[in-house]
């Protein structure tokens, strides 16, 4: 397989759901009704991640699959609205029904009822694009084309995904070999860890992967480095949050968009801690994923809300935020 020469900064892998997200209501009883105080339609699924780096300014990719289904439809519109994401690689099955995940959420935590009707993975086929961060799962072996990309200088970003066997088998792990990056939340990370602390869990998966990040919530973030044996600590930005849905797959797109950037590895969690925080604010993953000009604008706004707010970093952020914000979104300032 030969490489294209277009580059695509962050391309996503894993399913396209429509999410309908419904707040301020618990599920009801058996033959009851009840009502919520508000309701989001929204891409949901691989898009969270996708819409969210898209709007820091990255040319994105999306290798999965929709139906054409009605909502399968509405969803593919409101990809297409997005300035940077590229649908290229997204392909149309006609006849399949596109997953469907109905959230009620609160401010904490929230529940799930999703309809999916499995399908074949989409791969890449033919000549590759010249991809900066691929996004992947660790449920199977690498495919070839994932191996070819990163032969060619791609980096690989995995999360866990949610075990709903409880067994947190450790033979999933020996597939991170291939991976640059391990990203997870720190029920995930002490669950395969088997152990008490994310910090503990970290050093322990650090044994597979070269970096292991791992998302506490509002307490931030912990990062393994095993090149350079360093553990980190980086606290979260705090804000009034409406609906966590899609603020893990934001955090992973807010640090993929520094893979190119020579930043200190605290500067890179900063930015990703951010860009999460911000888009728990409003409802759904992909509709409040912020953009980059509302990153800056809470820079310049907030500055004493910030944990640590007068380390460099953060200047270091803005002003690379700043040319972004002031372009159409469909260019992508270097």
């Amino acid at each position: 397989m030969g490489i294209e020469h277009a580059v695509v900064d962050f391309m996503v892998t894993g399913e396209v759901f429509c999410d309908l997200v419904f707040t301020g209501v618990r599920i009801p009883d058996p033959g009851t009704e009840t009502f919520a105080d508000r309701y989001a339609f929204s891409p949901g699924g691989s898009v969270n991640r996708a819409v969210a780096s898209a709007r820091l300014g990255r040319h994105t990719g999306v290798l999965s699959a929709i139906g054409d289904d009605p909502l399968g439809r509405a969803v593919l519109d409101l990809m297409a609205d997005e300035p940077n994401l590229d649908l290229t690689w997204l392909a149309r099955r006609p006849g399949w029904q596109t997953p469907v995940s109905v959230a009620i959420s609160g401010a904490e935590d929230r529940s799930f009822i999703t309809y999916y009707e499995p399908t074949q993975p989409v791969g890449l086929t033919g000549m590759l694009p010249q991809v900066g961060v691929l996004d992947i799962g660790i449920s199977g072996p690498l495919p070839d084309w994932a191996h070819a990309l990163r032969a060619a200088g791609t980096q690989l970003y995995a999360g866990a995904g949610w075990d709903d066997t409880g067994q947190w088998r450790t033979e999933n792990l020996d597939r991170l070999v291939d991976l640059d990056a391990f990203v997870l939340n720190s029920v995930e990370a002490c669950s395969y860890a088997r152990l008490d602390t994310p910090a503990e869990a970290a050093r322990a998966l650090g044994r597979y992967v070269p970096l292991v990040v791992i998302t506490c919530g509002p307490d931030g973030v912990v990062a393994y480095e095993r090149s350079t044996d360093e553990l980190v600590h980086v606290a979260g930005v705090r804000v009034d949050a409406a609906d966590p849905t899609g603020a893990g797959d934001t955090f992973v797109a807010g640090f993929a968009a520094s893979y190119d950037l020579d930043w200190p590895l605290e500067d890179r969690l900063r930015l990703a801690n951010l860009a999460a925080a911000l888009s728990v604010r409003g409802l759904g993953g992909a509709a409040s994923a912020p953009d980059a000009a509302q990153l800056g604008a809470y820079l310049t706004d907030h500055p004493g809300s910030l944990p640590e707010p007068d380390a460099a970093g953060w200047a270091r952020i803005q002003d690379w935020l700043t040319p972004r914000s002031s372009v159409p979104a469909s260019e992508d300032p270097q």
